[in-house]
């Protein structure tokens, strides 16, 4: 039997919520650390986290400082304004410094034009609104845009 676990927690310096769902929750409290496992859905500052797992690493005032999202690890996010949509195999997020890394098979899209860009590792800096992307050994970064033809 899958058990459907509801958890809200609440960040103490930025007064923001945060709302996890998933199927299976454990909890490490020596080590600061909550595991979420299973259709794991994270909901935090508008940002929508999916991923088949997420491990939360907490300071110790329970404050998150660290979450890991691996297996199928997706996000949609705003970057100034803007709506993104990100994937890729391992996903890290430090919400102190707003910034998403996409590790391994790295996709980023802003939503409204359509922009793609692929690499090896994406690292996406919400507040100074940028991002940057790595390509691997042997294969370079790919980036996808539409232009528009001026009719004469």
């Amino acid at each position: 039997m899958k058990y459907f676990i509801f958890f809200l927690m609440a960040t103490l310096l930025s007064a923001s919520e945060v709302q996890v769902t998933a199927e299976k929750f454990m909890a490490n409290e020596a080590k600061g650390i909550s595991t979420f496992i299973g259709k794991v859905h994270v909901i935090k500052q508008g940002d929508d986290l999916k991923a088949d797992e997420v491990v939360i690493t907490f300071d110790k005032n329970k404050k998150p400082i660290l979450y890991t999202a691996t297996g199928h690890a997706s996000v949609k996010m705003t970057i100034k304004n803007k709506k993104y949509f990100a994937s890729g195999d391992i996903l890290i997020y430090d919400p102190n410094l707003m910034r998403y890394t996409i590790k391994k098979n790295a996709f980023l899209q802003e939503l409204n034009t359509d922009k793609k860009v692929y690499g090896n590792e994406i690292r996406v800096d919400q507040v100074m609104g940028k991002y940057e992307v790595d390509g691997k050994k042997n294969e370079p970064v790919k980036f996808i845009f539409k232009v528009e033809d001026k009719k004469k």
